[in-house]
């Protein structure tokens, strides 16, 4: 068995003795590919197992077709081997990350806030952090968030609409409690508003214009 030595492979990083430990063992992934994902857009960059720097590979429509074609094309220069892919957890979501995974490969979606970054690093674009990405994940320094199941996806969409509505419910009775106060109209029954009894005030009130009765019917 032959003896490591740090001097002698001059490791920098924990991340390249990981590297160096692992060199002896098959890779399960034919190349790591970082997708830097927006709304209409995904830069792609592809980093292949070792110590060699990752090299961009293109920019692509993000739509399940285009998504189709380049793993069609990454498919064909990798002989239809395992690839494993990663993105940044954004407003995209998870939809991305299921056509990878249906498509028989491995991805994983990570936390930004976790993304090492080099002091001083502020210029950003599409195609440095795809790079950057493909390194990462070769070099097993990203930490991938639990992605939920579509199941639990579809109760989280409904909370959240809910709270949605609820909040726009909210927004909405602030304006016409300053519109009625404006008017010399205060609810004096209690605290609690927005019950049947103060919708019944509401609809008894009278107004000295029809102007006011019709804006008061509008907020």
């Amino acid at each position: 068995m032959t003896e490591f030595t740090a001097a002698e492979h001059r490791v920098e990083t924990a991340s390249a003795l990981a590297a160096v430990m692992r060199s002896g063992q098959p890779e399960r992934h034919a190349a790591y590919v970082g997708l830097d994902v927006h709304k209409d857009t995904i830069a792609v960059a592809v980093a292949e197992p070792g110590r060699g720097d990752p090299v961009y590979h293109s920019e692509i429509a993000n739509t399940p077709k285009k998504v189709a074609k380049l793993l069609a094309k990454l498919g064909e220069a990798y002989g239809g081997q395992m690839l494993l892919f990663c993105y940044e957890a954004g407003p995209c979501g998870y939809v991305l990350y299921r056509q990878l995974i249906a498509s028989g490969h491995d991805c994983q979606v990570v936390a930004p806030s976790k993304i090492p970054r080099a002091p001083g690093e502020r210029i950003k674009t599409d195609r440095r952090d795809a790079l950057k990405l493909a390194r990462l994940l070769r070099n097993g320094d990203l930490t991938a968030v639990w992605v939920p199941e579509q199941e639990r996806m579809r109760d989280c969409d409904l909370s959240r609409a809910r709270d949605d509505l609820k909040g726009q419910e909210r927004q909405a009775r602030q304006p016409l409690n300053a519109f009625l106060l404006r008017h010399g109209y205060h609810w004096t029954g209690g605290k609690t508003r927005w019950t049947a009894a103060h919708e019944n005030w509401l609809a008894e009130l009278t107004w000295t214009t029809p102007g006011s009765r019709s804006s008061c019917r509008t907020i």
